[in-house]
This record gives structure tokens, sequence and C-alpha cells, in this order.
């Protein structure tokens, strides 16, 4: 008992000795999704953040492919020593379990939550060539054309995926999913009409929306978007009782991280995303700020697990 606890003090006063001199050189944050993708915008945002606090270079690594799960295992299986860090999302942290009985990796086992570090919702899109300019116009032109919608999805196991598959099981149509390694990708081809809708994230969009290249008719939450007020709720537009597609982003280590460490970027990182100009520029692109502990962070994604098992299950969602 007397050795366990003398063991236990040695390895907290490692622990304590590393985050006081951590960090000594680059980090790396991985995301699991091309260049100019939501979650990429929140990586660079929170990269350049830490850079500025600890005047230490912090790389962003984009590992794109298999709706983000091959960034997933790679830092499962990265050294637990702070400098390889993940910045996932519903997609990989919740929705992969759900959907992948497979997963070379369990959120729950192989990752350290540090924060949950932004929230925000889909948007429902088309290509200005299809006939609809609302929700139940295009519910019943996908009726009329079962199979001749094409959604895109930024990968297999994103909630754009999920999103088309929720919203044609509930409003009985059939639609095909295309997937693609990343939103950017997918944007080009829905953009040129190759595509013909998606439920894409609004930091991803809005751009597009605001110019008039997609047409916007719902988002995905409960309530309206504070970022476009203006449209309606998929609920609310086509009485699609209780249909929710929330997007969020959170950065985990691997699992192993001492404590202190994962202490040390938790309360950087959670005063960045209280800074007035980080909210600005995270409100910019429809996102709101979140930071909280890494308990609250690991019970999120706990509870989120739970729920996208219930949506994959009633849905019928499988990877292509």
């Amino acid at each position: 008992m007397k050795l366990a606890s003398v063991l236990l003090a040695l390895l907290l006063t490692c622990g304590l000795a590393m985050a006081q001199d951590y960090p000594q050189r680059p980090i790396r944050v991985i995301v699991p999704f091309t260049p100019g993708a939501g979650t990429d915008i929140v990586a660079r945002a929170i990269a350049q953040a830490l850079n500025d606090a600890w005047k230490q270079s912090v790389v962003v690594d984009n590992r794109p492919g298999a709706g983000g799960t091959i960034a997933g295992d790679m830092v499962a299986r990265a050294s637990a020593d702070g400098y390889t860090l993940m910045l996932g999302n519903v997609s990989t942290l919740a929705i992969a379990p759900a959907l992948n009985p497979n997963l070379p990796y369990s959120p729950l086992r192989d990752f350290a939550p540090i924060t949950l570090l932004t929230t925000s919702e889909n948007v429902l899109v088309l290509h200005p060539s299809v006939p609809a300019t609302t929700l139940k116009e295009l519910i019943a032109h996908a009726r009329a054309n079962p199979g001749k919608l094409n959604y895109g999805s930024s990968g297999n196991g994103t909630t754009s995926h999920l999103g088309g598959a929720m919203f044609a099981s509930m409003t009985g149509t059939q639609m095909t999913h295309v997937p693609y390694k990343g939103s950017g990708p997918m944007l080009n081809d829905l953009l040129a009409g190759q595509l013909q809708l998606s439920f894409s994230s609004v930091p991803t969009a809005l751009p597009y929306i605001r110019s008039g290249r997609l047409r916007a008719l719902a988002v995905t939450l409960l309530a309206r978007s504070s970022v476009l007020p203006d449209l309606p709720t998929v609920q609310e537009a086509a009485g699609l009782k209780g249909f929710e597609l929330s997007l969020w982003q959170g950065i985990v280590a691997p699992a192993a991280t001492p404590r202190a460490i994962v202490m040390k970027l938790n309360q950087q990182i959670s005063a960045s995303l209280r800074a007035p100009e980080m909210k600005t520029k995270l409100t910019a692109q429809g996102l709101d700020a979140v930071g909280n502990t890494p308990e609250q962070f690991g019970a999120y994604i706990r509870a989120e697990i739970d729920k996208w098992t219930k949506v994959v299950l009633s849905s019928g969602a499988r990877v292509e």
C-alpha cells in the first residue's frame, strides 16, 4: 500500500514537472478533414491562440478520409506526451462508434478529453437548379423522383451523411448518398450542379448562401439559428417532429496523456475561447464558443454516442 502511494506521488510529481515545462517543441493538431472545412477553421483559430500564448509553434495537420476515422486511429496510437492532439467532432467522436462496429479506436477508451470547443447547426442547401424553394416543395420533388436526387456529405459517418439518411427516413423519400473526403470537394461538386443538396455545416456553406450560389431551405436545430434567423427549422418547415442535427468540435489527446498537461491545455484553450476577439471570429463563422472541463466534455461525448446510436438504428444509415 505504501509502495503504491509512493509510486502515485512520483507519477503526479513527474506529471506536474512535465506540465511546467510544456510545451518545449511544436505541437501537432490533427484535423480529420480537408482544409477549409468547419473543423479546420476552428483548429486554425485555436492553433493560433496557443501559438500566441505560449510562443511555441502549433501546426495543423489535415488527415482526411474514412469520415475522420483515419485521423482518430492515428491520434489514438500517438505518444501520450501532449504534442499530438486531435480536433475531433461529432463524426469522429460520436457518430463513428455508432455507425462502425469495426472502428479501430474507442473515443471513450483511447482519448483524454480536453474541452468542447464549439457548437453549431447544419443547414440544408440546394443547388439553384433544383425546382424547390421550400422544404415541402423539396420533399414533393424527391417523392416524385425517387433515387434521382444526390446528396453530398463530407464523408461516411459525418453529420451531413446522417442528416440525409435521417431526412430520407422521416420523409419516406429515396436519395443517393455521395460521400467525399471532406466538405471542400463536396461543395465544389454541389456548386457545379453534380450534386443537388447537402446538409452542410453553417461555417462551410455560409459564404455561398450569402452570395446566392446555394439556396438554403432550413436549419437543423429545434430552434432558429442566430446566424440565419430568417430560415425555419426542419421541424418547423416540414413538420418533421424531433428532427435535430447539431455539429460540434472538441479537442482530445491520447488517453495516457498526463493529467497536468491535459489541464494546462484545458485552461489555456478555455481562456482563448473566452477572449472577445475569438468569440467574434467564431460567431462570424456561425459557431458558438463553449469551453468546459475535461470531465464535462467526456460526459458529453458519452451522451452523444448514445444519441447517435439510436439515430443510426432508426434511420437505417450505413457506411457505403
